[in-house]
């Protein structure tokens, strides 16, 4: 049984086990589960691709894009300003350019930039916001996506997001496993 959410056979993060295993309500609990995969989705290495507006930010301190960039219909960019002209297969650290191979924006509905815990969880869990996915479907994109991946190997001069990326997809699950109840907003 996961210590974590008290739900199925998942090893659980041991820092986090006690702390949420120790809630009873299982709505509560999924709430707080949530609550610290926040601190994932807060951090810039997830907001600064789910900007607000169309316009990437960049490091620690979530900057404008330098240079100038947009969105572009489909995320990559526009036609004069792909995405790929810079952002390569993989990070280029002695020019401090991220890279992957499908770097690219998250489509508009899926913004949080600016949002609470509790609006970027209402959003995550609504498929017309969040990639046309079920909530049992976050558990692989988080965990497992290696574009998302990527905010855990961001390369040099950006910190990484905390955790794991298989803490982080454990987070998902056990956030789904207890009914994927929300924080208040």
């Amino acid at each position: 049984m996961c210590r974590l959410c008290g739900i199925g056979e998942r090893k659980p993060r041991p820092r986090l086990a006690g702390k949420l295993a120790g809630i009873e309500n299982v709505e509560q609990r999924s709430a707080a589960i949530f609550t610290e995969l926040g601190k994932v989705l807060t951090h810039p290495r997830c907001t600064n691709c789910h900007p607000a507006g169309d316009s990437p930010r960049q490091g620690d301190i979530s900057r404008m894009h330098q240079p100038p960039v947009t969105r572009g219909a489909d995320g990559h960019g526009t036609n004069a300003m792909r995405c790929s002209i810079c952002h390569q297969h993989a990070n280029f650290d002695p020019g401090r350019v991220p890279g992957h191979p499908e770097w690219h924006l998250a489509p508009r509905e899926m913004a949080w930039a600016g949002k609470t815990i509790g609006e970027i969880c209402a959003q995550i869990r609504d498929p017309a916001r969040n990639g046309g996915r079920k909530v049992e479907e976050l558990i692989e994109h988080i965990g497992k996506d290696t574009l998302v991946g990527w905010a855990w190997h961001p390369g040099f001069g950006r910190s990484p997001a905390p955790g794991t990326q298989a803490e982080a997809g454990a987070l998902v699950e056990a956030w789904v496993k207890t009914g994927a109840a929300c924080p208040p907003p």
